[in-house]
């Protein structure tokens, strides 16, 4: 007979003596059972005791986290948090140097519990660490362990950074200067700063004083990936956190400072592989980047400004500029009216009209004008030749120029807020100084090639610009390395090709619509349906890696996640690192029994979804999350690293509880299993010879070893 849910049984060590095996009941105070342990092996004063995890992060066991523990648990019996944290403070105001190592060396390890963490807070001990980094008098291992426990501590969101004072900064500014300091020092300074600057309004002004963004970027041409990974975090952080007005300013002074060069060669051109969060980080950067952008995209046209007008003439002079203006208002009325049709303009009479609607507004014409002027043979033979024809074929240059800059703002998410679990940046972008400007100039030539393919007149626009965005997102999705390496690769994808693709990756719709092949199609389909749960519930039992959030956005920390063999148990524990193969279930020190899960939950139902602040609960991050609710009102809250893997577990999850995968990925793999079997099936029929007298033999269903390939 299985014991009551709310007995678990463990172990529970003590240094020095026997380990007692004991039966928790989780209905009893966790003191009473505190002072059990302790008359176990006469310990008196059992209120200076407390049990914490023996594995993993070693967190203390309170009222409220004790419904974590489950049987087989190995805890161990140690000093209160309270006592703790007061003999660690009594220890780092010490004389002796060697003991207060030691106590910071502790400390630095505890601090990442939020229990210890309260009562040391309460202690004022924040206060103290900030006094032993002002005096400046230490250095090396002492110092670094100092700054560890500061910035755990402070991680916990106990206490406001405002209360940081002003010559704390400076000294932590002053790390982070210095041509030459301790490697581990100069992480856990560039680590502070960056949350002070994202956790803080005013803090932000008072770094953006001190820090030396020279001294930032010279951090970025050392050998560390660590170093260059903080460097970035922090610099990313004081663009994100600008003001509007600075944001501008300060791309120009990172400009000058040739950062993007810099990171091209010393980062993404490196000796080593780019690890996850240094990738995310060059997202951040590519991201806040083009969203620079967003003040010209959403700024429409004054028509009655002169000098917006200007620009318009000078797309006219450059475009005609052999011809001379007759003379006479009308006929140079008429000519003008001529020129902007032939230009490819919708209003043939007042073109800075076409500009009024945003997106993308202004940003259109400087595109145009950035075409015109850096790329003027080009511009040139792409009006000149459009304008020349006679057949209602011509590509209107105008038009397609304004259509296509709203469309590239749309792929590259000009204007929105970074998501924190993506890494999705692109190495060509940081290839050239004007790398949006010369990202136009390659499409709307491929926009123009396209046009011609398709031999489109102006009723064939929508389908013209539908085909150009298949190309230009299939291109983006192939990571080419340079601007060059992208023209290679939209050369690749012709309209033929796209046609080619389109059909192969479709079922065609005119070929099973039969009553027959419906009726052949249900009977097949609670077969595939089995075929793709077999396959998400063998890819939880491989399992998969979820970044930890928390309070900072910058994030180093993993767990890791997988179903037992027996499809009975969910294992899951923290790591250092992205795992390089298979995790063994006992590196996993947590588990969850499936017969406890309620249900699964997602996006703004999500317990993490909720608690999120404004800033980042952004539409990507609720679209990857998910929650495992489990007796007696526990979650487990996961954030998927990209749309498949969340496909992948949730549906893992519903055919696990026995309900139905309703994820897109299940309807897709329907789809195209389904197709592949009944060609297959089809096909036997066309090839089959009929014996004179034949038996009926039932037909096998078909099986297929249908994997993925999901690095």
């Amino acid at each position: 007979m299985p014991p009551p849910s709310d007995i678990v049984k463990v172990a529970i060590e003590w240094p020095g003596a026997n380990a007692q095996l004991i039966e928790i009941d989780q209905k009893k105070p966790l003191s009473s059972i505190i002072r059990e342990v302790c008359d176990g092996w006469s310990l008196s004063g059992s209120e200076q005791f407390a049990l914490r995890y023996a594995d993993g992060p070693q967190l203390y066991i309170t009222e409220q986290s004790r419904g974590e523990i489950k049987n087989g648990t190995i805890l161990r019996l140690a000093i209160s948090p309270t006592r703790a944290a007061r003999q660690l403070l009594e220890r780092i105001q010490s004389h002796g140097m060697d003991a207060r190592l030691e106590a910071l060396k502790e400390l630095a390890k505890l601090s990442a519990d939020p229990t210890f963490a309260t009562e040391f807070i309460n202690m004022e001990g924040i206060g103290t660490l900030a006094r032993l980094v002002e005096s400046g008098t230490h250095f090396g291992e002492m110092l670094a362990f100092t700054l560890t426990a500061f910035l755990e501590l402070m991680d916990h969101g106990i206490v406001s950074w405002d209360l940081i004072s002003l010559s704390f900064i400076k000294q932590i500014a002053g790390y982070v200067n210095q041509p030459m300091v301790d490697v581990s020092i100069l992480q856990r300074s560039l680590a502070i700063l960056e949350s002070m600057v994202l956790n803080s309004h005013s803090l932000y002004h008072r770094v953006a004083q001190e820090i030396t963004v020279g001294q930032l970027i010279a951090h970025l041409q050392v050998s560390n990936q660590e170093i260059q990974t903080y460097a970035i975090a922090l610099i990313n952080a004081l663009f994100l956190k600008a003001p509007e007005d600075r944001r501008q300013e300060m791309a120009s002074t990172l400009a000058q400072k040739h950062l993007r060069s810099i990171i091209l060669n010393h980062v993404i051109r490196g000796n080593r592989p780019i690890k996850a969060e240094m990738a995310h980080q060059l997202y951040v950067l590519q991201v806040l980047t083009f969203n620079l952008l967003e003040e010209r995209m959403m700024t429409k046209m004054d028509p009655s400004d002169q000098a917006q007008r200007d620009i318009i003439f000078e797309l006219r002079r450059i475009a005609f500029d052999g011809e001379n203006d007759p003379g006479g208002t009308e006929k140079r009325k008429a000519m003008y009216t001529k020129d902007y049709k032939m230009l490819g303009f919708t209003n043939h009479v007042n073109p800075a009209m076409d500009f009024t609607q945003t997106p993308p507004g202004m940003l259109a014409l400087d595109n145009m004008l950035y075409l015109a002027k850096l790329h003027q043979d080009t511009y040139t033979r792409i009006v000149l030749e459009n304008s020349s024809r006679e057949d209602k074929h011509e590509c209107p240059f105008g038009r397609c120029a304004i259509e296509l800059t709203r469309m590239l703002c749309e792929i590259l998410q000009v204007g929105e807020l970074p998501n924190e679990g993506c890494n999705d940046y692109h190495p060509m972008f940081f290839t050239h100084d004007r790398a949006w400007e010369e990202f136009f100039c390659v499409c709307i030539q491929l926009l123009n090639k396209t046009w011609k393919e398709m031999r489109a007149t102006a009723e064939d626009f929508n389908k013209v610009m539908q085909v150009v965005k298949e190309q230009i997102t299939r291109a983006l999705a192939m990571k080419p390395a340079s601007l060059d390496q992208l023209k290679s690769k939209l050369r690749g994808l012709s309209y033929s090709e796209i046609l080619r693709l389109r059909q192969s990756e479709r079922m065609s719709q005119d070929d099973f619509q039969s009553p027959p092949i419906i009726e052949l199609r249900e009977r097949i389909q609670p077969e595939i349906l089995e075929l793709i749960k077999q396959q998400r519930l063998n890819r939880l039992c491989d399992g998969s890696c979820f970044r930890k959030i928390g309070n900072r956005r910058r994030q180093d920390k993993f767990w890791f996640c997988r179903l037992s063999l027996n499809h009975k148990v969910l294992h899951y524990g923290d790591l250092e690192e992205p795992p390089q193969g298979e995790v063994p279930f006992e590196l996993l020190s947590d588990k969850i029994p499936v017969s406890d899960i309620k249900s699964v939950v997602t996006g703004k139902d999500c317990p993490h979804m909720k608690e999120k602040s404004a800033l980042k609960q952004n539409k990507e991050v609720l679209e990857l999350a998910f929650s495992i609710l489990y007796d007696p009102d526990e979650a487990l809250n996961f954030v998927a690293p990209n749309k498949y893997e969340y496909c992948v577990w949730t549906d893992g999850l519903c055919a696990l509880l026995g309900r139905e995968m309703a994820s897109d990925l299940t309807r897709s793999d329907l789809d195209t299993l389904i197709t592949m079997e009944m060609k297959l099936r089809l096909l036997d029929l066309e090839n089959i010879t009929i014996p004179e007298a034949p038996p009926p033999v039932p037909k096998e269903p078909s099986t297929y070893n249908f994997t993925y390939n999901y690095g």
